[in-house]
């Protein structure tokens, strides 16, 4: 079974009136699956905290105290930019959606299922070792990359991130680290700033960077043609022992936030080419984590092409 992993207390997260990552976006998809007949077929599964020896994996001490602190002292405000807002129980839930990665990675590790979706929130790819930013606290697939290796025991971890926006942080993290395979498809030029194509790497983890600006307008086509051309070999070349996927749905050509003209039939097919490399190379091992996504109608179609795709059977 593909592993649904989700938490009535992600809705606790209030990012404030008009913030586009708000509760409501993990209600749409809940409603929506409920009304389908995956919400049977999917194996629930409800996590835990992660516990903090995690989040000191990929971020700083500093950063974890700054981050508990403000949010006990009810700042709303964590980053310079305006951009991550948060409540008095921000803190204990960007500790939930790491442990929402976590509890994935430990059921596909388990065999309790094939590949899991992580239905989490506050996202996490555009926080950097020791900085909040683009409404991200902690790093939830970047913590998970590092449980992966030092729980399971995994050498090679890739993670492919088709948010529109290019995931800075994830990048950071792992710049120059050769056992993390980090690869980017993103509107750019285009927030944060970051993601060009010479972005490769540095020191022993250069070439181990795989940024994929995309001009505005980019349609399912041409993106489709570049994740064959691009993504799937980088992954086929590195032979992950396990994929993590930031599943940003926020590329939709309906969405609000960005100018990437994709449909729900493209994120199907690109889930289905990379579960073909998963089953080759990492006995199908898949855990995806919800990054953006801020249109509530497309979002939860999105999703459910996803997960229609993970569901499948493949020989």
């Amino acid at each position: 079974m593909t592993g649904f992993i989700y938490h009535e207390d992600y809705l606790k997260h209030k990012a404030g009136f008009m913030h586009p990552e708000h509760e409501g976006r993990l209600i749409a998809i809940i409603d929506h699956l409920k009304k389908s007949e995956l919400w049977k077929n999917l194996l629930r599964i409800t996590p835990s905290p992660a516990d903090t020896k995690w989040i000191l994996k990929v971020h700083t001490a500093d950063h974890l105290k700054s981050v508990k602190e403000k949010c006990e002292r009810g700042i709303a405000v964590l980053d310079r930019e305006g951009d991550t807002h948060v409540c008095r129980e921000s803190y204990a839930v960007a500790l939930l959606a790491v442990g929402g990665v976590l509890a994935g990675i430990d059921a596909v590790m388990s065999g309790k299922v094939k590949n899991a979706f992580c239905a989490v929130r506050p996202p996490g790819h555009h926080a950097e070792s020791s900085r909040t930013m683009g409404f991200c606290l902690f790093n939830n697939v970047a913590v998970g990359a590092r449980y992966a290796q030092e729980k399971h025991g995994l050498k090679r971890v890739a993670i492919v991130d088709w948010d529109v926006h290019h995931g800075n942080g994830t990048q950071e993290i792992f710049y120059e680290d050769p056992s993390v395979l980090y690869i980017s498809t993103h509107q750019y030029p285009f927030y944060p700033g970051t993601g060009s194509a010479g972005e490769r790497g540095a020191g022993k983890g250069e070439g181990f960077t795989l940024n994929i600006p995309l001009k505005a307008e980019t349609d399912g086509e041409e993106y489709v043609k570049l994740f064959k051309e691009k993504v799937l070999p980088a992954l086929q070349k590195f032979k992950p022992n396990f994929l993590l996927i930031s599943a940003g749905f926020d590329a939709h050509r309906d969405d609000p936030l960005a100018g990437i003209l994709l449909d729900e039939s493209t994120y199907a097919e690109i889930t289905r080419m990379v579960t073909i490399v998963a089953e080759k190379h990492c006995e199908g091992r898949i855990v995806s984590v919800l990054e953006g996504g801020y249109d509530l109608k497309a979002l939860p179609r999105c999703v459910e092409a996803h997960l229609r795709e993970l569901m499948l059977t493949r020989e």
